[in-house]
């Protein structure tokens, strides 16, 4: 058994099958979840776990290069933007039916049990050197 970081087993192994370039949807319980990508869902209850616990986990594990999320957020959902806008580089901010067609592209979808508004967000995996 793994002694630190990310112990769910699905998750940690898709983690490690990700490359330069590949695309990780963040998302929350009312985001729809496209046809295609792997899915790892945490949703335990509503709000657990967390966007924010997910997102902290998620971004000590990875390499991020870049970030999508939707512009409503700013309004609708500000502590997930400024977690965003404190966290993500290069955070870019489209419309939410953009951020719904580009999800699709994702290549693992990671659902929390977040039951806030537009907490979500496409992060694109760098490289480590």
């Amino acid at each position: 058994m793994k002694r630190a970081g990310i112990l769910n087993r699905g998750l940690s192994g898709a983690l490690a099958e990700l490359g330069h370039g590949d695309g990780v949807l963040v998302c929350d319980v009312g985001m729809p979840i496209p046809a295609g990508p792997r899915v790892v869902d945490l949703a335990f209850r509503a709000g657990v776990p967390s966007f924010a616990e997910v997102l902290d986990g998620l971004l000590a594990e990875l390499v991020v290069e870049g970030a999508t999320a939707a512009a409503e957020m700013r309004d609708a959902n500000p502590e997930a933007a400024s977690l965003l806008a404190q966290t993500c580089p290069a955070l870019e901010l489209v419309p939410h039916e953009r951020l719904k067609e580009l999800s699709a592209g994702a290549r693992l979808v990671v659902r929390t049990g977040e039951a806030r508004p537009y907490a979500n967000v496409l992060l694109r995996c760098g490289v480590f050197f």
